[in-house]
């Protein structure tokens, strides 16, 4: 059965070494809001790039090596994965244009030694200028990227912001496939950061709720209609939330109506047209969640993905269990391995 992995990540391979790039790194987290970026040696002698918010709490952890084309591809071969997706980590939403540029060429060289089993998605500031559409267009029409990346929000700023509806609709017009990463915490961020696994994957996974429920009610895909957006870490359990959070009239008269029961169909609709769901290391959630989500939002709403280098046996971990471990049938199991990815990112495989 073929295997597809959407979330492994991309780092320029010369990042510890080309001091431009690294620079475009280090200098983007923007220090004015808490972000502190640093590299450190390890005793390994490998260098090691560190994101902290704040100071003393670290949330992203980039290790030389570990982004190399040799290190993904003996990745997948170990884990039997067929073909791979490649992302830049959560750094995006700050990276400048020029940063962006080298970004993207080296994924595409990254591709084009792959023998077809990587796949890039374009990296690009998503405020809309002409030079960052130009970057886009250049990034699909020439470099032959299979999507593109977002972050859940930049800044304060979640996606449904009209700020960035110039440059979806131009990411609507190429039709292509979003990407929407988490970022390294959600906005509000205060009541999570005292605890390491709070921090590190319940922030993410209130990011990406966040981040899926604004997209839902802002009525943003009324008028981009074409867009598609996988979010990852299942939609920060997107899953729990659908009957909840889809609107329902009451059957009494009510005294006082304390929420709003219109636009349930609405939100049905964009989840099976809009919304798609990454899902992440799906091993680390447990049988009984993944089965939930699968009959919850569809077989054919969910992707395999691993975050490789996060953790190195994610990847074969979350294979196996897919394979293995649940619950379903070969053809939804083809289409969680294989099929949607396919289909959602036009795969030429």
């Amino acid at each position: 059965m073929t295997v597809v992995d959407i979330n492994i990540h991309h780092l320029p391979e010369d990042l510890f070494t080309n001091e431009k790039m690294l620079n475009g790194f280090l200098n983007s987290a923007p220090r004015g809001f808490g972000e502190i970026a640093r590299v450190e040696t390890m005793d390994t002698g490998k260098k090691h790039l560190i994101l902290e918010k704040p100071a003393g709490h670290q949330n992203l952890n980039y290790v030389e090596g570990d982004y190399s084309a040799e290190a993904k591809l003996a990745a997948m071969d170990d884990a039997g994965v067929d073909y791979g997706i490649m992302r830049v980590p959560v750094w995006q939403e700050w990276l400048d244009l020029e940063t962006c540029k080298a970004v993207n060429d080296n994924a595409a060289a990254i591709v084009s030694k792959s023998g077809g089993r990587l796949f890039a998605t374009a990296a690009v500031p998503p405020w809309g200028g002409k030079e960052n559409t130009y970057e886009l267009e250049r990034c699909v029409n020439e470099l032959g990227v299979v999507g593109v990346q977002l972050a859940c929000h930049y800044g304060q700023l979640y996606l449904d912001d009209p700020v960035f509806e110039p440059y979806l609709k131009t990411i609507e017009k190429l039709n292509v496939p979003v990407i929407v990463h988490h970022t390294p915490l959600p906005v509000d961020w205060h009541s999570v950061v005292d605890y390491t696994n709070l921090r590190r994957e319940f922030g993410r996974i209130l990011d990406q709720a966040t981040a899926v429920g604004r997209e839902l009610f802002s009525g943003m895909f009324d008028r981009m209609p074409g867009l598609r957006f996988v979010h990852t870490m299942l939609g920060g359990n997107w899953f729990a939330n659908t009957a909840l959070l889809t609107p329902h009239a009451s059957n009494k008269a009510e005294s006082l109506t304390r929420l709003d029961p219109s636009g349930g169909e609405k939100i049905k609709s964009y989840l099976e047209e809009n919304i798609f769901f990454d899902l992440t290391h799906p091993h680390s959630w447990g049988k009984v969640q993944v089965e939930a989500a699968l009959t919850i939002n569809g077989p054919d709403h969910f992707m395999f993905g691993s975050s490789f280098p996060v953790f190195y046996g994610w990847m074969s971990q979350g294979v196996d269990f897919v394979k293995n471990d649940l619950e379903i049938s070969d053809a939804d199991r083809e289409l969680v391995l294989s099929g949607n990815a396919k289909r959602i990112f036009n795969l030429p495989i």
